[in-house]
This record gives C-alpha cells, structure tokens and sequence, in this order.
C-alpha cells in the first residue's frame, strides 16, 4: 500500500533528511585529520534510497563531487543485487570512471538496513590530499596519478578487510593521515545510517520509497515549472580554454536546447581528450552541467534525483569531457570548473540577469606541498585558492571565492600548523577585477616562503588563467591574469616544482570578468549621485570625465 504524507509531515521529514546528512558532515569536519577536510571543506556526504536515487546531500556539498556521486552511486547500487549487501558492509572506491572523476576522490558507502530490510545508502566522499603517484598536472595517464582503488568490500558484515586498508598504507606518502580520514568517512556513514534508522522507527515507516517518490517527484515538478518559463530555443556558445606549453588550446562547444520542461546538453564539437590531467569523465561533466542548470532555474530547492531529471547530456566517449581509460585525470577541474561558466554563457541570450561572466576562481587552483620535516617525517598538504567572481546582471562580483567548486579557503594559521611553511603576504589586487555595468571581484595574491632549515619542497599545481583571462559579458571587461613566480621569476604553473630553502611563491588569482558596458556604470553613477544632490550636472561632467548627454538629462526628469 502507497503511504502519503500530510504537507506538514513530507516538510519535517524533508528537512529532517537534510539534517541528517549535514550532521554526517559535522562528523567528519570534528574527525578528519587533513585541513583540506577540516577547513576546506572538500568533501560531500549524501543520502539515497535502496534503489540509490539520491534523496539528500550535505548543505555544503561541493557540486562536482555531489553531481557526480548521484549518477554514480546509483549505477553502482544498481549493477549489485540486492543480495550482495549485508548489515554492516562498507564498500570503498576512487575509481574516477565510476565516481567523482579523479583518484583523490575516495568515496565509501553503506547499506542502511531497517527491520532486516535494505531500506538505503549513504556515501561520502572525501577529496584525500595523498593517493601517492606524480602529483602534478603535467602525466601522462592515471597509472601515473596514485593508488586505483576498485570498487572493494572495506568491511564485510561488519569485519575490516585490513588487507585494503594495508595496501592503501602502503602506496601513500603519509599513510596515518590517508588511514584516518578514510576511518572519518566511515563514521559519517554510521552517524547517516543511525539518524535514519531512528527517524523510520519514530514515524514509522517499514520502507522509504513513497517518501522517496514523494520528494522526488516535488522536487522535479518544481525545476520544470521554471524551466517552462523559459523560451523554447537553441542556444550556443564555446569556450576556449588554456593547456600547457606548447600545446594547441581545449575548446569546448555547448548547444543548450529548451524544450518545453526538458533541457538538452550537446557537448558535440569538443575538443578531443588530452595527454596531460585535465580530462573529464562523463560524471564530472554531468556534475557541472546540472549545477548550472540548477543554479540558474530553480536555485533554492534542495538538490536531490528529481532536480537532475530535466537534463539530458550528450558528451561523445573520448573528447575532452567523457575521456576513455586510462586518460589522466587529476586535474580535471581545470577544464571540469568551466562546464558552469560555458552554460551560463549559453543562456546569458534568454536570461542576461541570471547569468555570471567568468570567474577567477575557475577553475578552482589547487596547490599540493610535499617534503619531510628535520627529522625525517613526511607531511603532504593541499591548499585550495578561488579567484574574483565574476560579475552578474544584477551586480558586482562577490569575492574571491572558490566559484563553482564551493570550497573554502584554507587558514594561513591552519598552512602554517600543518607544514614548515611561511606565509609573508595575502592580500586583494587592486583593480584587478574587469570594468562593466557591473564590476568583476577582486583576484588575490598569497605569497609562500620556503624557510632555510627545512628539506627541499615539492609544489604540484593545478590550475589556469595564466595567459587567457577571465571573460566578460555584454561588453564587459576581463578580469586580470593569473600569475604564478619563484623569486619573482615565472615558474612552471602546470608542472612539479622542486623548491629549495630559502625559495619564495607568488601566487596571483584572477579576477572577475565585468558584466555589461563600463560607461553604463559612469551613466548609472551620474544619475544617482544628481538625483541624491551630491553634485550638479556641470559638476557630474567634471566628477566622472564623461559626456553629459540628452538622454542622460532627459532622464532626470
């Protein structure tokens, strides 16, 4: 019998949900041991029901991660019986083709079972700053990149499988921390799957599924609603994005067809896949498609299987954004991030006041430090950085922000408890941000002293906007470049650098593109400011070096 929920109790229930996996997500910021975790934030937990339709995520979810363990963990729920789960089984992978696109990205899940029924999954995903391999942008394929861990069993009703857990000891740089933080995802899921448990026995309910169904179908229902709001069309655009030396440029097509409720992706035209980290698995691009669709239509419902349900992604097998094994994979938000930035681009046509110009803080930069302390222990961090946000039709770019990864910048105090590592300047760059309308954010700049009685360190980057800046829209200006030196010399942004004591790192974000026409935002000023009586027209004319113009006076009226 179908069981239906009075609007007040789907509501609790809905929230409810929602919290359950937000306080899975406080367990693993009070437990997990890197940074990267605790302060960054680099991680997502989840929720499904037994059939693995994705039910709720964590508040702070990162998109990429999110969006591409729900079409993840539903194929892989789906290709087991459901016999093969047990009470107390916990599967772990990184596999980047079944998940969330790169090695680091270790996911483990969890049956939930209710009244000795399967009833649901919970996953979570944590981006380890260690998976071992050559930690730069620049391999050649993933056998280069770290431990492959295929989808295993890490405990078997219950039992540790700690030939798993010894294998992964043995291919990491700093096995305490990757073995701790694997153990901080596990007792997320626990956390998840007790809540649940005790959420069905207090409303009793033998099973999820017409909760599920209920959830599900509102939520789809509501992003459709928008969606039809939209004009039916088609509409393109391309983006063109940097590699490394000597390399011809990635570009990327989109043709974004509304039909009705139904929104179709076509990718085809895209570029075909490289031979260095920036490929993208389906899943990852799929993330950062839903992400902006859902962004720009119906930005405030909580995500779930229904908001995905619109969308319908056509990316060919071995370009750029649906590569084929083995292609390397680690740095795959730097042509990952800008799916988001292509897609705004596309509608900016149909809906100019949703859409963003380009962001510095895409893609996302991602620093990984390496070495040994004096005494001879290994330490191994990851600092990620975001850029200006770009500007928008409805006003000036944000912040410097980590756009449309979600994470969070690391503390300088966290960097420097964590490594031997100094932090001499981090500060805003001025008048980096693009001219328009609207003003793009500003880029950053953080400067990174190796001191001189430490070993030599180790820096991986992965990042762009080193020679193509950030994009306006409407006439708006581009941001300012991104910049990365050693001893106030360009260094190599896509490679593995060697620094030696005493070395210096400067790293400049880019800011913000600028949305609509500069003179537009002079016009806006003068209107104001004489409309305030803060200065005359003649004195508007002096103030701002511009045309007064007829138009401009006939406005005043």
């Amino acid at each position: 019998m179908i069981q239906k929920f009075d609007p007040v109790t789907l509501e609790i229930l809905w929230r409810r949900l929602i919290s359950i996996v937000d306080e899975a997500d406080a367990a693993v910021a009070r437990t997990a041991f890197s940074s990267l975790l605790r302060d960054a934030h680099d991680y997502t937990c989840m929720f499904t029901d037994r059939h693995g339709r994705e039910l709720a995520q964590g508040s702070f979810a990162t998109p990429g991660q999110s969006g591409a363990m729900a079409l993840g963990v539903k194929k892989l729920v789906q290709s087991l019986p459901a016999d093969a789960f047990q009470p107390g089984d916990v599967y772990i992978t990184n596999d980047p083709w079944a998940l969330a696109g790169h090695l680091n990205d270790v996911c483990v899940i969890s049956p939930i079972f209710h009244r000795e029924r399967l009833a649901a999954f919970t996953a979570c995903v944590l981006h380890h700053s260690d998976i071992g391999g050559r930690v730069a942008s620049d391999n050649h394929d993933v056998f280069e990149e770290g431990l492959f861990i295929p989808l295993v069993k890490l405990y078997n009703s219950g039992a540790l499988n700690e030939a798993v857990l010894a294998m992964i000891r043995w291919n990491v740089r700093t096995p305490d921390e990757v073995v701790g933080d694997i153990r901080s995802q596990i007792a997320a899921n626990h956390v998840c799957a007790e809540q649940v448990r005790r959420m069905m026995t207090e409303y009793d309910l033998d099973r999820l599924d017409d909760l599920a169904d209920e959830i599900i179908g509102r939520t789809e229902r509501s992003i459709r609603a928008a969606i039809e709001q939209v004009p039916d069309g088609r509409y393109q655009a391309e983006g063109v994005i940097e590699q490394m030396a000597g390399r011809e440029d990635v570009v990327i097509k989109t043709a974004v067809t509304i039909s009705g409720s139904d929104i179709r992706v076509d990718l085809t035209g895209s570029s075909p896949q490289v031979d260095w980290g920036g490929n993208v698995v389906y899943n990852f691009t799929y993330a950062y498609v839903h992400m902006a669709i859902k962004s720009i239509f119906d930005p405030y419902i909580p995500n779930n299987d229904g908001s995905a349900a619109p969308i319908h992604l056509i990316a060919p097998e071995g370009s750029v954004v649906n590569c084929k094994f083995p292609a390397a994979v680690a740095a795959r938000m730097q042509i990952g991030h800008f799916m988001t930035e292509i897609i705004y681009r596309a509608l900016a046509a149909v809906l100019p006041d949703r859409a963003l110009a380009a962001s510095g803080g895409t893609p996302a930069t991602m620093n990984v430090f390496y070495g040994k302390w004096g005494d001879g222990r290994s330490w191994h961090t990851v600092l990620i950085r975001g850029g200006g946000m770009g500007a928008g039709g409805r006003g000036d770019g944000g912040g410097s922000y980590i756009f449309p990864a979600n994470g969070a910048n690391t503390p300088v105090e966290i960097l420097e408890s964590d490594t031997p590592l100094l932090v001499e300047r981090r500060e805003l760059l001025p008048d980096s941000g693009g001219a328009g309308q609207y003003r793009g954010a500003l880029g950053r700049r953080l400067v990174i002293r190796v001191p001189d009685d430490v070993p030599p360190v180790n820096l991986g980057i992965q990042s762009g906007r080193f020679r193509l800046p950030p994009e306006g829209l409407f006439d708006g200006k581009p941001g300012a470049k991104a910049q990365f030196l050693v001893n106030g010399k360009p260094g190599n942004p896509y490679g593995l650098t060697r620094l030696k004591p005493g070395d210096v790192v400067t790293m400049d974000a880019a800011g913000g593109g600028g949305f609509g026409n500069p003179k537009q935002r002079d016009r806006e000023a003068i209107l104001h400011d004489v409309r305030d009586g803060k200065v005359s027209v003649a004195g508007a004319k002096e103030q701002y070096r511009v045309e007064v113009t007829p138009e401009m006076l006939a406005d005043l009226d």
